[in-house]
């Protein structure tokens, strides 16, 4: 237990916590008479805001230390980013919960997924002080640029299609395996 409790300390869990916690609250009070056509994009706001906040513990205080340890990195750094993505997912629901339905409970999960997997991955590309900078760049994206018809639109903006939509399921999954392995293998940038 004490090998966690270091490890979560050297990866600012407890300050990551307490930011998702404040964003789901934030969320629940600012949203109780509902928003109607806009709630979609509230949830995909307060994920993005979750993910990037958790995002700062991809990398501990010394990269080129945690490399040389004689310690199997890959397993650790999986479920990490896959704790992340429970974490801001499950903030979410609790708001739902609560009485504030965002979103879908589909919608969460498949656009949680593909934000931690993005985090993963600007963590791999940018280094973990710089993980927040793909999922806020593709939700900024998402919300500015109009969408594409089609397919292209699906995947380009997969994060604001309803449930069921096949190719912004399989861009999410994909996002968060992609982005999972690489951080898994690779670990941040130094």
């Amino acid at each position: 237990m004490r090998w966690l409790t270091l490890y979560a300390r050297s990866r600012q869990v407890p300050a990551s916590a307490a930011a998702v916690l404040l964003v789901a609250l934030a969320a629940w009070a600012c949203n109780q008479d509902g928003l109607g056509p806009s709630a979609l994009g509230v949830a995909v706001l307060v994920l993005t805001a979750n993910v990037a906040a958790a995002s700062v513990g991809l990398g501990g205080q010394d990269v080129v230390l945690e490399r040389t340890a004689a310690i199997r990195w890959a397993p650790r750094r999986a479920a990490h980013v896959l704790l992340i993505g429970a974490a801001a997912g499950a903030a979410l629901l609790a708001v739902r919960v609560a009485g504030v339905a965002l979103a879908p409970a589909e919608v969460v999960v498949r656009d949680s997924a593909g934000l931690v997997g993005l985090a993963a991955l600007g963590a791999v590309l940018f280094g973990a002080q710089f993980a927040w900078t793909l999922p806020t760049g593709w939700f900024g994206y998402t919300l500015l640029v109009p969408t594409p018809d089609g397919t292209v639109g699906e995947l380009v903006n997969w994060m604001i299609f309803p449930p069921g939509t096949a190719a912004s399921a399989w861009m999410a999954w994909g996002l968060l395996v992609t982005g999972t392995v690489l951080y898994a293998v690779a670990g941040p940038r130094r």
